[in-house]
């Protein structure tokens, strides 16, 4: 059985014509290759005074069509774009419409939304994370020096993997154009609460700094941070003996026990593409971009912004 459309006006016709030859519903249904629901309901639906005509039922049915009512406010779509424009997802929006208004709207439909918006000349679709086609990146061999005692993520208390507690890390740096700058990233694993600070060369003594103060500038004091094996971290050992706390770092390759970071470094993206300068960003900047991470509904939260922290 073919899936239902709306019957079209050539085939109220038909079912006029049949229906003066005495056939059955049942028939009519299987000559037009329709559901007999289909056929029923259009005949209780739009017959009129003088029994079934089709012009009259296809007069109904636009008619109809005319006075619906839209399934979705347009007060709900300024919400939508609103949203947009401060870079959250189309996921995203659609749980907060859901939290703050009541309104389930899936974001495929938010999608569509931004396609048809895009087709129409807009820019709403300029606000999504991924412009381009992902490309699949194969490893090469590590020619990087190597961490002196390094203390193996397999040695983690194991709460950490809980998501239970305020103040265990992960940190990573993304890198500029020519590597000449990067910026530093850290992000708690429960409350998702994001910090960067500009580094101007990816050295161990520089990172070692950012990191020592970006923790600063928080509350709550650290517990574990977890790191991936770049000899940026060389001073791990500084690192914790600063902020009191200790340095694990995952297995070479393994970029998911650190996948909070990497979705995180994904978000920043957005805002410093690859192959971008950091030279004319500033520490306003990175508030900036800060800022939208640590206020947006995040799905893990159950779309709740970030917990309190600092």
């Amino acid at each position: 059985m073919k899936p239902y459309t709306q019957l079209t006006q050539g085939q109220r016709y038909q079912i006029y014509a049949l229906l003066k030859g005495n056939h059955t519903q049942s028939e009519i249904a299987r000559i037009l290759q329709v559901h007999k629901s289909t056929i029923s309901r259009e005949i209780r639906c739009n017959c009129g005074q003088r029994g079934y005509r089709p012009k009259q039922a296809h007069r109904f049915v636009l008619s109809r069509r005319t006075k619906a009512k839209p399934r979705i406010h347009a007060f709900i779509w300024t919400q939508v774009e609103t949203m947009i424009k401060k870079d959250l997802s189309p996921e995203q929006v659609s749980g907060r419409l859901r939290r703050e208004y009541d309104m389930a709207i899936s974001h495929e439909w938010i999608y569509q939304y931004l396609l048809n918006d895009k087709h129409g000349g807009g820019d709403l679709h300029e606000h999504l994370r991924c412009q381009k086609r992902r490309k699949k990146r194969y490893g090469s061999y590590d020619r990087r020096g190597k961490l002196t005692n390094r203390v193996s993520i397999e040695e983690r208390p194991d709460i950490v993997d809980e998501r239970e507690r305020l103040g265990d890390w992960e940190v990573d740096t993304i890198i500029g154009k020519g590597h000449k700058q990067a910026i530093v990233s850290l992000v708690d694993r429960v409350s998702r609460l994001t910090l960067l600070k500009k580094v101007e060369r990816r050295t161990a003594p520089a990172v070692a700094d950012a990191v020592i103060d970006l923790l600063k500038s928080v509350s709550v004091c650290p517990l574990t941070i977890t790191a991936d094996n770049g000899i940026e971290f060389a001073e791990h050992e500084r690192i914790a003996k600063k902020t009191n706390t200790t340095v694990y770092f995952a297995h070479p390759y393994a970029s998911w026990e650190r996948g909070t970071n990497e979705n995180t470094n994904g978000l920043v993206r957005q805002y410093f593409p690859k192959k971008s300068s950091f030279v004319h960003h500033t520490e306003q900047d990175l508030a900036f971009v800060m800022n939208r991470l640590n206020d947006r509904p995040r799905k893990a939260l159950v779309f709740y912004r970030r917990m309190k922290y600092a």
